[in-house]
């Protein structure tokens, strides 16, 4: 068998991602609590509850693997609502929290990412529209002043906004998480305001820290069309990659909201991007047809011969994370993979999904792609949102009733590559043998 391994740029940064409302607990003042709360919302009526006890102070501990483990870098979101608990009131208490917990990043060695919004609203900001609301602009660029000018002796690279583009189409589009809409006029004002407030977000920090590295996060969907001789899927396929993985950076780039049949000036949002954040998943195919329940008449399926993970709910296609890297090189800014995982409880198609998306995540560095860093998703099993503790994404396993951790096999992969900046054959023989033919051809 052949012996080689695939090195990455000194100083890459390696890491996991977390999201406050997973992973804090207790968190009763947003959306998505009154939203668990709501009958027939979450997946077996789950509650996020203590979720893992981070604002008890578990995060210690968690900081504590992921270092020891060769992590050089965490990257985590701010929780609006606890900064913020009323229009008219800031809770200094909630940011001395955060910033106790970046420093402890700092105190490890690790380099935090923050993250102002990642799916949560507070209640108020909710009650009034929401996203919808002209005003969440103003709202949002004061949260980040509050947030940067607490934290950032601490912190130097923000992401503004988590997947705009699955906060549109599942809460305004399909309905399945909060506000529960199902309104395309609703949901492209909600696209719009999201450009607004993060360039006047962006704007802002750089006043506060001229030094800052500002950018947006953008859920990347590989999407193809199922019967390529249909011109109906290719059309489909072509409407859904401009709306959903287009939009966002195409407004920052050019200060153009294109809505396909009308486009809307944005010159505040040209150049409000230092680095492009990349989450990527997996591909699925474009279906055209008229019955179809959503508004573009278009179903969305995995490939028949795909890989599964362990509910269904994604598919390993690493070569869709390849393409993800490439359309992320067109905006010429610098990457950084903010999200990669796949749910898989059982830890059994964890560890080749991981070997196979940093092998193709090595491919794009030896391209001259500039790509910063890789968070996995996630560290520690969390509340996956509509999925409640269904999905299971941690390289370590929990038990929420118990609060326990258990190391799983995939972790072992992501240490090995942690400490050693690299991917080599020895460890994917070990973690992974069933791929090692694809990865490292005789």
């Amino acid at each position: 068998m052949p012996d080689a391994t695939f090195n990455f740029p000194r100083g890459f940064l390696w890491g996991a991602a977390t999201s406050s409302h997973q992973v804090e607990g207790n968190n009763t003042n947003n959306n998505w609590h009154r939203w668990e709360h709501s009958e027939g919302k979450i997946h077996s009526g789950h509650l996020s509850g203590l979720a893992n006890d981070w604002w008890g102070g578990r995060w210690r501990e968690d900081f504590d693997r992921a270092a020891e483990s060769g992590q050089n870098a965490h990257r985590l979101s701010i929780e609006w609502s606890r900064v913020q608990p009323a229009p008219d009131r800031w809770d200094q208490n909630a940011l001395d929290h955060y910033r106790e917990m970046l420093r402890g990043l700092n105190e490890r060695g690790m380099t935090p990412l923050v993250t102002l919004h990642h799916f949560t609203d507070p209640l108020w900001l909710e009650d009034h529209g929401g996203w919808t609301n002209p005003d969440v602009v103003t709202f949002f660029e004061a949260y980040a002043e509050q947030v940067v000018t607490a934290l950032k002796g601490l912190c130097t690279t923000w992401c503004t906004i988590n997947e705009p583009n699955v906060v549109t189409s599942l809460g305004y589009l399909l309905g399945t998480h909060p506000p529960g809409k199902k309104d395309i006029g609703q949901a492209f004002t909600v696209m719009g305001n999201q450009v607004l407030a993060h360039a006047a977000a962006y704007r802002k920090i750089h006043e506060l820290q001229p030094e800052a590295r500002v950018g947006p996060v953008i859920n990347y969907r590989s999407l193809q069309p199922r019967r390529g001789w249909s011109p109906l899927d290719r059309m489909a396929t072509w409407m859904q990659r401009k709306l959903y993985n287009d939009f966002f950076v195409d407004a920052v780039q050019t200060g153009k909201m294109d809505y396909l049949y009308k486009s809307v000036r944005a010159p505040e949002a040209i150049g409000t991007m230092d680095f492009l954040g990349i989450n990527y998943y997996t591909r699925q195919e474009i279906f055209f047809d008229p019955g179809a329940a959503n508004t573009a008449y278009t179903y969305q399926r995995f490939r028949t011969d795909a890989e599964m993970s362990q509910n269904g709910f994604m598919a390993n296609e690493p070569e869709g994370f390849f393409e993800a890297l490439k359309w992320g090189y067109r905006c010429g800014v610098p990457l950084i993979v903010t999200e990669n995982g796949i749910e898989d409880e059982v830890d059994g198609l964890r560890p080749r999904y991981l070997a196979q998306h940093l092998h193709q995540l090595w491919r794009a560095v030896n391209f001259n792609y500039r790509i910063k860093g890789y968070f996995h998703w996630t560290l520690v099993d969390n509340f996956e949102w509509d999925a409640g503790w269904k999905l299971r994404f941690g390289l370590y396993e929990l038990d929420p009733e118990t609060q326990a951790r258990r190391k799983r096999r995939s972790a072992g992969l992501y240490e090995a590559v942690c400490k050693t900046n690299s991917l080599s054959s020895a460890m994917v023989r070990e973690f992974a043998p069933e791929v090692f033919e694809k990865i490292f051809p005789g």
